[in-house]
């Protein structure tokens, strides 16, 4: 991608921009968890978003996305905004530097990917991520790491109309090589957990399926937690027990309750998998994983028939853990596998997929990177 995007930059501004990178990420275990204040267990993949960016002297920025091959032009202030897509993106994380005294100048820029759309890997996070690093280098605005996580997160709430937490954002730009992380989004606390699990292998299955529902149903499930948090007297479903829930199930809607009921058995499975990893045992990582898999399609309602179907492959293949990994209604599943089974599996999911889909699932093996840097 750094030629692709090297060479476009020069056919379109001339000369050279310095080069960024911010990656995608996967989540082990803890989905949904983020904007309800508790853990997370991601990491950094290899998979990500490079850009070519050189200040211009103006106050307008010209952007390029290579894959589409598609332009956009936009000033820097509020009314500047631009209509949708990509290009809102870039023009948040500007927005959200300035709020917080960044001097942002104009610049010219080329970037592209290789996180799949739709696959649940936080292509919009990666985008959000090298764009915020970038600018806060070249335009010297001295802002930390923790604050470059914060501008990409309020991007897709002041300019994305998506309400998500902070988890992506801080995987793309805290990502270590070999390392996951888990993150206390309440605190912003963090620790990194050596990842390397002899015998074993990490595996994304891509259902290269999105369904678009109608209405926000993100936002909806943020809601029904805060609902809930309301009524038993917290700002966040943090900390709270199952015997707290149970004791204002007559306050609150069934579907609310379903969601809290999840949401506060995540925080649970979070925190055992961390023990798990620290004694070897993947066998309690994998079962944690077909837990979190049945709670988000039963009770969180974000599964679809496809993912069920991916789950439902893995566990009579006999793979150790498997779950829907992302926002839901689509993308991909994250499988922890035998090593010696894994390419039995991953021919299985193939070949019973497309029988009942009519196409194979994409599959990417997961390689632990490091997160946004500038590129030499």
């Amino acid at each position: 991608m750094k030629t692709k995007v090297a060479a476009k930059f020069a056919e379109l501004y001339g000369g050279e921009g310095a080069l960024f990178a911010a990656p995608g990420r996967i989540n082990l275990i803890g989905e949904h968890t983020d904007y309800n204040a508790g853990f997370v267990f991601p990491g950094a993949v290899d998979r990500g978003i490079v850009a070519a960016v050189r200040l211009n002297g103006t106050q307008r920025v010209r952007a390029c996305a290579l894959d589409p091959d598609e332009g956009a032009e936009f000033g820097l202030a509020e009314e500047d905004m631009p209509a949708g897509g990509w290009a809102r993106y870039i023009f948040g994380v500007c927005r959200e530097i300035a709020k917080r005294g960044g001097r942002v100048e104009g610049f010219d820029t080329v970037f592209a990917g290789d996180v799949p759309l739709g696959a649940g890997m936080s292509s919009s996070a990666a985008l959000e991520s090298a764009y915020a690093f970038a600018l806060n280098e070249l335009c010297g605005c001295g802002i930390d790491r923790f604050e470059l996580a914060r501008i990409g997160q309020a991007t897709e709430h002041n300019y994305c109309g998506v309400k998500c937490g902070i988890m992506d954002q801080f995987a793309s730009v805290f990502g270590r090589r070999g390392c996951l992380m888990r993150l206390d989004c309440r605190s912003l606390e963090f620790e990194y957990f050596p990842f390397d699990p002899e015998g074993y292998r990490l595996v994304l299955l891509d259902s290269r399926v999105k369904h678009e529902l109608v209405g926000s149903p993100y936002n909806d499930r943020r809601a029904s937690c805060e609902r809930v948090a309301a009524a038993l007297g917290r700002e966040y479903l943090r900390g709270a027990t199952a015997e707290e829930l149970e004791a204002v199930r007559d306050r609150i809607a069934e579907e609310d309750y379903r969601r809290a009921r999840y949401v506060i058995g995540e925080e649970r499975r979070v925190l055992d998998v961390c023990a798990a990893l620290g004694r070897g045992d993947y066998e309690t990582v994998g079962e944690r994983m077909y837990e979190t898999h049945r709670g988000l399609s039963q009770d969180y309602e974000v599964s679809c028939e496809e993912l069920d179907f991916l789950v439902d492959t893995a566990r009579a293949c006999g793979v150790t853990g498997a779950r829907i990994m992302g926002g839901g209604f689509g993308g991909c599943t994250i499988n922890l596998v035998r090593a010696e089974r894994c390419d039995r599996f991953v021919a299985a999911a193939r070949e019973r997929f497309a029988a009942r889909y009519g196409h194979e699932p994409a599959v990417y093996d997961v390689v632990i990177s490091d997160g946004a840097r500038r590129l030499e």
